[in-house]
């Protein structure tokens, strides 16, 4: 089933089609609206004219970073994610030679799948989790044990409608209340 996440088809094909726009989409799906966050690599792309994590790694920052606050900014906090999404550039381009996919494509283990990601820069538990959620409902990546690592609450693996879409931020709202009792 196509992803549907942003209201808009480009940036939704992006996240389908290319690896390393459904990784930046994740890093910045947070404080900002969802449809936004994963608006972000199709916008990134637009001003870059590229996602080509070899060539985003060396950047200096400071040029990614005007990149990201050029209006309208490209997420609430565009200093920080600039340089997140550079991190995360820089260990795709090294540790993966610029395959983002290769990051998942033959993992062994749904324990092996979720290291690799929790190693991304930004991705901490919680977030490692819904990638493992997305990467086996909507990309087929399910090696054995996967289930065991991916979210077991409603994420935007389950999106498919703008009523799924609630539930997430609900979901979302009710983690974050939790969290902070």
């Amino acid at each position: 089933m196509p992803i549907a996440w942003t209201g808009r088809p480009e940036a939704d094909r992006l996240l389908e089609q290319e690896p390393l726009a459904l990784l930046i989409g994740l890093v910045l799906d947070q404080q900002v609206p969802m449809e936004r966050a994963f608006s972000g690599p199709y916008e990134l792309k637009q001003r870059l004219g590229h996602l080509d994590p070899a060539a985003i790694a060396p950047m200096p920052p400071e040029e990614l970073d005007e990149v990201f606050r050029r209006r309208p900014a490209l997420h609430r906090f565009p200093g920080a994610m600039a340089r997140r999404v550079q991190a995360l550039c820089e260990v795709v381009a090294s540790g993966y030679g610029g395959d983002a996919g290769a990051i998942w494509r033959g993992v062994a283990s749904g324990e092996e799948l979720f290291r690799r990601i929790a190693a991304l820069p930004g991705f901490g538990e919680r977030k490692s989790r819904i990638t493992v959620a997305v990467l086996g409902k909507r990309f087929g990546v399910r090696p054995p044990g996967w289930e065991r690592y991916a979210a077991d609450w409603h994420s935007i693996a389950d999106v498919d409608s703008p009523e799924s879409m609630a539930r997430v931020r609900e979901a979302k709202r009710q983690m974050r209340t939790r969290g902070r009792a």
